[in-house]
């Protein structure tokens, strides 16, 4: 069984699709389609069930599919062994984001990493199902590193450097029944239509947590996938909302309240898997996500440090934020 068939093994089964996999790893799709036969041969088995609409795991692949990620994750710590002695990272490095993050230079961030280790190829993706999605990636290997938003302690084998924290506010029309207020409550807001992210984002999470947790009910109307455009929707009159402070942006329209009666928090940090050893790529990544840290946290008043939480219950170098 050689290791490149392996890799060819993953990657279709990452992108379910023979041409898209040959593409990602720039190859001819004979030879990719040639490689799964070699190795569904040499195991006994198949691994994919073909047809012209969809390319799907069997349960030999499926069961195959995580050995075959830590297989590959061996060796290229062997190689980040050899290419840190030379002097040199090499590799890949997928990472996964969220579809707003102004608050953070991620390009910034990327281009740096880019400059100073310009042998590691960097693959960048967008989550459209939010952190939940980002963290499951992290956790079946098809992402190395997640900047992801989790409500609450994070999964089991996920841990996440927390990079900052800020408290969810109660944003209405100016000319809301409630405006007039200096702060309101979940029960102020629990009959109103409100303006949210989809599930398995970060701020949805900890909003619904809070409303289960007072024994109460709402109904969300929208659901807004970039969070930094909720605030637009509710200018225009077609709901309320329950968001971090960095989305509100410009406050013209609108009257932004504190809640008062729930702490509702967002978080924002890195994500990583526990249970595997990170490459030297992903070590120097997180090197670079803590100095930018240092900078952000320095910037925004409130935040003390910084916070790395596991989903087996510890924590560690906390971020310190304030109540």
């Amino acid at each position: 069984m050689e290791l490149r068939h392996l890799v060819y093994f993953v990657t279709v089964a990452e992108e379910r699709n023979f041409s898209r996999a040959a593409m990602r790893l720039r190859v001819v799709q004979s030879g990719v389609s040639a490689a799964i036969r070699t190795l569904e041969r040499e195991l006994g088995t198949p691994l994919f069930d073909r047809s012209s609409q969809r390319v799907a795991l069997t349960d030999a692949g499926v069961a195959l599919l995580p050995a075959a990620r830590a297989t590959i994750d061996a060796a290229q710590a062997a190689r980040d062994a050899v290419d840190e002695v030379r002097g040199g990272l090499r590799g890949t490095l997928r990472i996964g984001t969220l579809i707003s993050v102004g608050f953070v230079d991620l390009p910034g961030l990327l281009g740096q990493f880019r400059a100073e280790h310009p042998g590691v190829d960097l693959r960048l993706r967008a989550a459209p199902t939010g952190s939940a999605g980002l963290a499951r990636s992290v956790l079946d290997g098809e992402l190395d590193v997640a900047f992801v938003s989790l409500a609450g302690r994070p999964p089991a084998g996920l841990s996440v450097r927390v990079l900052l924290a800020d408290p969810i506010v109660a944003v209405l029309p100016a000319g809301h029944r409630l405006a007039h207020r200096d702060e309101v409550t979940l029960a102020d807001l629990a009959d109103e239509p409100f303006v949210d992210s989809p599930p398995g984002y970060g701020n949805r999470t900890e909003v619904d947590r809070g409303f289960a947790a007072a024994g109460l009910d709402r109904r969300v109307a929208l659901e807004v996938a970039d969070i930094a455009t909720v605030a637009q929707y509710v200018r225009n009159g077609l709901g309320v909302a329950l968001i971090p402070r960095f989305a509100v942006g410009d406050t013209h329209g609108l009257r932004v309240l504190p809640l008062t009666g729930a702490r509702l928090r967002w978080t924002f940090g890195v994500a990583t898997g526990s249970a595997r050893r990170p490459s030297a790529a992903v070590r120097a990544l997180l090197d670079l996500v803590d100095a930018h840290r240092v900078q952000l946290t320095g910037e925004r008043s409130g935040a003390r440090g910084v916070r790395r939480m596991d989903g087996e219950g510890g924590a560690h170098d906390a971020l310190d934020v304030p109540p």
